[in-house]
């Protein structure tokens, strides 16, 4: 259940400037990065082969594909504002992505949110969010973007 509902414009533009909220942890495992890599056709050894990564690697583990862990934000999104009377939701772009910091295979993550900006355009939502991913246990997170989103309201 979401931390968070929202049914308007004008409700969702109360956060701007605000922290909207926290996610819950995700334990990120080899078998979602496995899964991922098929998915993807990206099978580089760095984050399918355990025991070369056990061996060679810095790290001494796999490491997640940098676009998993982009692609888990609408779950960890939906997990903290749900948006009541809308008609579609469309994801509109990522700005400002950086990759600080990889998350290794069985480290759990979540995001935090942020309202940057928010503009109505013709009865369409457009929301900017602050987002970043954080690694539990490491004061560093893995990354900070501004994802954008149009909402449809009704």
């Amino acid at each position: 259940m979401a931390q968070v509902t929202i049914h308007s414009h004008e409700e969702f533009e109360a956060f701007l400037g605000k922290e909207i909220g926290t996610s819950d942890y995700l334990k990120i495992t080899q078998e979602m990065i496995n899964k991922f890599a098929d998915a993807t056709l990206d099978h580089q050894w760095i984050h399918t082969d355990t025991v070369r990564a056990a061996t060679e690697s810095p790290f001494k583990s796999t490491i997640a594909h940098g676009y998993l862990t982009v692609s888990v934000l609408p779950y960890l999104w939906f997990q903290i504002l749900e948006v009541k009377n809308i008609k579609m939701l469309v994801n509109y772009g990522i700005e400002k992505l950086k990759f600080n910091q990889p998350v290794l295979v069985n480290d759990e993550v979540r995001v935090t949110t942020k309202l940057k900006n928010i503009s109505n355009l013709r009865g369409i939502t457009k929301a900017e969010i602050v987002v970043r991913l954080e690694i539990k246990g490491n004061p560093k997170p893995a990354y900070d973007a501004t994802i954008i989103f149009l909402y449809h309201f009704e």
